[in-house]
């Protein structure tokens, strides 16, 4: 069992899969168990995950991911599942919360319970990318999705196809301050 740091260290957004392997749905379930029991505001939980395994569909939702003006995420076709993180209507409290704040409290809560789905994921031996880049209309029209709802992301979901890699990341020393924002954070 990895540590939580080697865990986030470990987690990367995969653009290749082995297109051979599926998923097992346990671990499927179990990546759905972690964003379920994500936080949110006011208990909103405004997010519903629609997994996409069946071959033919998840094909028509993965071609959504690379059309159009920019031909980019190509790769979601080798993934054997992608899983539509969809949001939900707010309850009236965190809607409340969000206007008096100016703050997208749905869209939040959305992006820590897709970060416990991909950590979890991680955990199991799979990969994960999000995307932001798809075709909005046709996911709605492919997945029947109602209008109060609205297709936020797109997650790939398998196995890696190539070997981990290290992370570049900024130290630090360069994201975080103490105790104030031009006080920073001690090195070593």
């Amino acid at each position: 069992m990895h540590d939580f740091l080697t865990l986030a260290a470990t987690r990367r957004s995969v653009r290749a899969y082995d297109a051979d392997r599926p998923v097992e749905p346990e671990k499927t379930r179990r990546c759905l168990e972690a964003a379920r029991l994500s936080p949110s505001a006011c208990n909103a939980q405004p997010w519903r995950f629609i997994v996409v395994d069946e071959p033919a569909l998840k094909d028509r939702v993965a071609a959504l991911t690379s059309g159009g003006i920019l031909p980019m995420n190509h790769f979601t076709r080798q993934a054997p599942v992608v899983v539509v993180v969809v949001q939900e209507p707010a309850n009236l409290t965190s809607n409340f919360g969000a206007a008096v704040k100016r703050k997208a409290f749905p869209l939040l809560d959305i992006g820590i319970a897709t970060a416990h789905f991909c950590l979890q994921a991680a955990a199991e031996g799979l990969g994960t990318c999000i995307l932001g880049w798809f075709d909005e209309r046709g996911v709605r029209a492919a997945l029947g999705i109602p209008g109060r709802s609205r297709p936020l992301l797109v997650l790939t979901l398998g196995y890696p196809a190539d070997a981990e890699r290290p992370k570049k990341r900024k130290p630090i020393e360069k994201i975080a301050a103490r105790n104030a924002y031009a006080s920073p954070w001690p090195s070593g």
